[in-house]
């Protein structure tokens, strides 16, 4: 018992311990962030060479504590799991020894020459090991295998193959190209980027969530669906959507709003698997919904150099037609169960003025991040102005006038999730180490430069968007996007795409890869609160989002409906309305066909007949689209009809 009391009392130091140091690196990224503005003192940004090992060694001891490593390498050897910390006090101590060493190291390196030594590399491999470690430890396998396979590609490329095939690597050189750099190193641009940009958006989430703001959201948006057919799963679609652009995380959405949407949509009548896959597919989409995207838009803006406010705008077209997509799908499957509309609704779910209250406190730091990037504040400080609207509008809140404590917790918490995070963003800095030092990117573009033509884009663009999947899955979006663009961007490129629509395409399938089985993240989520399946629950998320899957191939031959020049192409007036026309057919041919259900149930071959005039639909030829335009509307009238004609010898 003595020894069990004495467990607990450690785990107790080290949870105290981890939310102090969690909460001071919340403060510590808000002064590096904030801007001037007003009374408000401009305290950052701090030298890159501080701030950035700084952050990286609270986050190791952060994830330390939340996932210790010592016992999950020796959970199969129980008799030595009492020495178990000693790795984990091992880790640590490492992680402060090359943290500490970046930054004298790095600092010298700035001042004037400096001179590599043996001990050096060993350094960068000590600082890669860690992170691929604990990006394994705590996101799983994938993308730790592809920081591996990176590190050994590094060191093996001058016996490699065909473009594979790199120049020597001089062992004592490579620190400077994996660790002791400012730009394409492990602790480089990418997790600058992330530490100055993207954390505040993390905290305006995080505090948005745990102050009350999310329910009251969910709440409205039941009320304002609640004449709607599919009732609870069009909430479901409208909270996520709206919720998920602040919170970022698609398994977080799912926790936040599902346990309130989903059983409501079974009380409604639809299957429970279902009921989770709609929740997850829409949660999952709240990444792509602007105007805050998750923070993606923020890495985004800065890694293509394209403004924040021309990358949301031009994303709001894409998110919109996804959405009404699966505002379609609940339609057909409503149709389907002869679900209708109930606009009772239960007591704990009406809106009351509190919610009113609450929801000022989602409105109004959105339209603080959209004025200020206006005004020509950068992303980092539109955000903190976010924030420190949203601090003070949060005691509107009952609940958070009587335990302000409240706001401190979601501080450090908000803190925790950013330090979770950056493992993962530590390994795809080895990977752009990797890819940087040896060309690979532009060998390849150069490649399939030689090929040309549109039927070859579509063939990149599938390759791409497989691999966005592939890695994305069981992973956060941002690491997935990152690390394909990294590999595949200059091929995009070369091939015709702009910028812009080579980063917003690759975007849209790491957003994709959280509900695509076998690791469909987000969808077990969602099924282990529907009671659902997860296999089940899985495939009917990727089914009802299959939309998710083609859009980005429709902005990818039509730029057009992006908006915006940066997308390779003037905006004419006349193609958008094609476009429009053409995608919202798409829209409803392949959301009745992925339920296999209209005005009345399709059989095997009409479902693929209308997935094949969605496909003509876009297919660039106007000679071909428009007459396949003319017979899927012809069709879909004589579907009606016939339908109207059984349903009246029916009642007869």
């Amino acid at each position: 018992m003595n020894a069990e009391t004495e467990q607990s009392g450690i785990q107790k130091t080290l949870g105290t311990a981890a939310f102090i140091v969690a909460l001071a690196l919340a403060f510590v990224c808000i002064g590096n962030s904030s801007p001037s503005f007003w009374i408000i003192p401009k305290m950052g940004p701090y030298p890159s060479a501080i701030i950035r090992p700084l952050i990286l060694g609270g986050a190791v001891f952060l994830v330390l504590v939340r996932y210790p490593v010592g016992p999950w390498l020796l959970r199969g050897m129980p008799s030595l799991k009492s020495a178990a910390w000693v790795i984990d006090v091992v880790i640590m101590a490492a992680a402060l020894w090359v943290f500490w060493r970046y930054y004298t190291d790095v600092s010298e390196i700035e001042v004037g020459l400096f001179d590599f030594t043996i001990i050096h590399p060993l350094i960068a491999l000590t600082a890669c090991a860690i992170f691929i470690l604990l990006c394994w430890r705590v996101w799983g396998t994938p993308l730790a295998v592809v920081g591996i396979l990176a590190l050994f590609y590094f060191y093996t490329g001058p016996y490699w193959p065909w473009i594979f095939e790199t120049a020597p690597v001089i062992f004592i050189d490579s620190s400077e190209d994996l660790f002791f750099n400012l730009n394409d190193g492990v602790l480089g641009t990418i997790m600058g980027i992330l530490i100055f940009t993207v954390f505040p958006f993390i905290l305006l989430g995080v505090v948005l969530e745990q102050t009350g703001g999310g329910r009251s959201l969910i709440k409205i948006a039941f009320h304002l669906t609640r004449n709607f057919r599919g009732g609870p799963a069009h909430a479901a679609i409208m909270a996520s959507g709206l919720f998920g652009t602040m919170s970022g995380g698609a398994v977080t959405n799912v926790v936040a709003t599902g346990v309130i949407t989903i059983p409501m949509i079974k009380k409604r009548g639809f299957d429970p698997a279902f009921a989770g896959g709609v929740e997850a597919t829409a949660s999952s989409a709240g990444q792509i919904m602007p105007p805050i995207m998750g923070a993606a838009a923020l890495v985004m803006a800065d890694f293509t150099g394209i403004s924040y406010l021309t990358i949301i705008v031009a994303a709001l077209i894409p998110a919109l037609a996804y959405y009404a997509s699966l505002f379609t799908s609940v339609v057909f499957e409503a149709r389907r169960l002869g679900v209708e509309a109930v606009p009772d609704m239960q007591d704990d779910l009406a809106v009351d003025g509190q919610d009113i209250v609450n929801l000022i406190m989602i409105i109004v730091p959105v339209g603080i991040v959209v004025w200020t990037l206006i005004l020509g504040f950068s992303p980092a400080g539109a955000g903190m102005m976010a924030l420190y609207s949203l601090i003070p509008l949060s005691f509107f809140n009952s609940e958070i006038r009587r335990n302000p404590f409240i706001i401190v917790r979601a501080l450090a918490k908000g803190g925790q999730t950013f330090c979770e995070l950056l493992m993962a963003i530590g390994v795809v800095g080895i990977i752009v180490a990797v890819l940087g030092a040896t060309g690979l990117p532009n060998d390849f573009a150069q490649v399939l430069n030689n090929i040309g033509g549109n039927t070859q884009l579509f063939l990149v663009l599938v390759i791409a968007a497989f691999a966005a999947l592939m890695l994305g899955m069981g992973m956060p979006t941002l690491p997935a996007y990152l690390t394909i663009i990294l590999i595949m961007g200059p091929s995009l490129q070369n091939l015709g795409l702009s910028v812009l629509v080579a980063h917003l395409f690759v975007f849209y399938y790491g957003v994709a890869s959280s509900i695509t089985p076998p690791v469909a993240v987000a969808a077990y989520a969602a099924a282990s609160i529907a009671e659902a399946p997860p296999m089940k629950t899985a495939v009917l998320a990727m089914r009802v989002g299959l939309v998710k899957f083609i859009v980005p191939f429709a902005f990818a031959f039509y730029p057009v409906l992006l908006i915006v020049e940066e997308s390779g192409v003037k905006f004419d007036a006349v193609d958008f309305v094609s476009a429009i026309v053409r995608l919202l057919l798409v829209i409803y041919l392949v959301s009745s066909a992925t339920l296999a259900f209209d005005r009345k149930r399709l059989p095997a071959w009409e479902v693929v007949l209308r997935l094949a005039m969605a496909f003509g639909l876009l297919y660039i030829v106007p000679t071909i689209h428009w007459v396949v335009f003319a017979a899927a509307l012809a069709w879909l009238v004589w579907h009606y009809m016939s339908a109207g004609k059984g349903a009246a010898a029916a009642a007869e």
